[in-house]
């Protein structure tokens, strides 16, 4: 039988310090804190899907995950409902770099532009706009 992905659901980021990663995330872009499972780990909600925050050196038999994974190897592309100067205003009140942008790019739905910054473990974070 031959199926196809509908959407994705959760991913999960390997990090130095959960608890820096999650207030950042809620910070800069405005993701829920929730506590998951029986070890309570912590994961981030935004719209219908979420990111898991692993923590580095856990064992794969406490949390199960890719082979390499390690902090800072993500790149990941966020989708809001702002244009590109107000991605960057808001970057600049968070204290956060601008890496580059903002630079048309092409994402699932068409045209794009894009601002780009890194996370505090260095995982490329691109905030992406189709309203330019």
């Amino acid at each position: 039988m031959r199926f196809s992905v509908d959407r994705l659901d959760h991913l999960v980021i390997t990090c130095s310090d959960v608890e820096t990663m999650a207030s950042w995330y809620q910070r800069v872009l405005g993701m829920e804190r929730e506590a998951f499972g029986p070890y309570k780990r912590t994961s981030l909600r935004f719209g219908g899907q979420k990111i898991n925050l692993r923590p580095e050196g856990i064992s794969h038999d406490e949390w199960f995950s890719g082979i390499d994974a390690a902090p800072g190897t993500q790149d990941l592309c966020f989708v809001v409902a702002v244009d590109a100067k107000d991605v960057i205003a808001h970057l600049h009140s968070c204290g956060v770099t601008i890496e580059l942008g903002p630079v048309a790019k092409h994402g699932a739905l068409g045209p794009i532009t894009s601002v780009y910054c890194r996370d505090p473990d260095g995982n490329l974070i691109e905030i992406s706009s189709y309203l330019g």
